[in-house]
């Protein structure tokens, strides 16, 4: 396991009060702006060591409903737990702090820094020095293929890199949960086979839940247990792949014309 060399992230998740059978759960969860519904009463619970997949059309909410689990976006009702304690109102950082990392659609990168330096910037801001952030920062780096390009300027690589780059910066120390906004846009098929590896990797690698928000149906399909169904603002389906894209309503919402093969449907 990459581990953090401090045990900043360990005190922060012991003072929300989690533990190792945690779960970063949204109960009744609404949103709304200038009276038009983003979200409607969301229950949606990510727990420890799995990879929970979060689909819907474009406008389904599920960007509203990560930035609300993060801090970005306050709820008009409703409430947002990490293990026994309520996180509905804490600040980003101090959500981050306590083990709840996201990547982010846009990337959000230092375009000017090397993408070691993006990598140590993140764990110094968690309390690392700049000598262990680095080496931190490295090990992060190599594990998800990119230590030949450690020290790259960020705003010269490829989008596809880009999505790696914020996917380590969101590993950094070790979090308890991983919220994973389309991964995968822009990638070809062979680089959509490279993220599920990284990412199916993740719960067992550094003990993280993951909830991947994500279009690609195939990524999606392939490497969630579970996946949750948003349309409208709203739950519409919730199981298994193999139960959801059986589901009329979410055939209907989401995945479009029915293609049949081995009696399942595919989009």
């Amino acid at each position: 396991m990459v581990a953090p060399p401090t045990n900043t992230r360990s005190s922060a998740i012991a003072r929300a009060g989690t533990d190792s059978e945690s779960e970063l759960a949204a109960r009744e969860l609404s949103v709304s702006f200038e009276g038009i519904s983003a979200l409607k009463n969301v229950d949606l619970a990510v727990r420890r060591n799995e990879i929970l997949g979060l689909i819907g059309p474009n406008g389904a909410g599920k960007t509203t409903f990560v930035n609300v689990l993060t801090g970005f976006q306050s709820p008009n009702d409703g409430g947002v737990h990490l293990g026994a304690q309520e996180i509905t109102h804490w600040a980003p950082h101090r959500i981050r702090r306590a083990g709840v990392a996201r990547t982010f659609q846009a990337g959000r990168l230092f375009k000017e820094l090397s993408v070691i330096d993006n990598v140590e910037a993140s764990a110094v801001c968690l309390g690392l020095t700049r000598r262990q952030a680095r080496a931190h920062g490295m090990e992060i780096l190599t594990w998800i293929g990119l230590g030949d390009k450690a020290h790259a300027i960020a705003g010269t690589l490829p989008y596809t890199d880009e999505r790696r780059v914020g996917i380590a910066r969101a590993l950094t120390m070790d979090p308890t949960f991983v919220l994973l906004d389309e991964p995968a846009a822009g990638m070809s098929d062979l680089e959509c086979d490279h993220l599920m590896e990284t990412i199916a990797q993740i719960p067992e690698r550094f003990g993280a839940g993951v909830l991947l928000i994500e279009h690609n149906m195939r990524v999606v399909m392939g490497i969630c247990a579970r996946i949750h169904v948003l349309d409208g603002g709203q739950t519409i389906a919730q199981g298994t792949p193999r139960e959801v894209q059986s589901n009329p309503e979410v055939i209907a919402a989401y995945l479009g014309t029915k293609r049949k093969r081995k009696g399942e449907v595919m989009i």
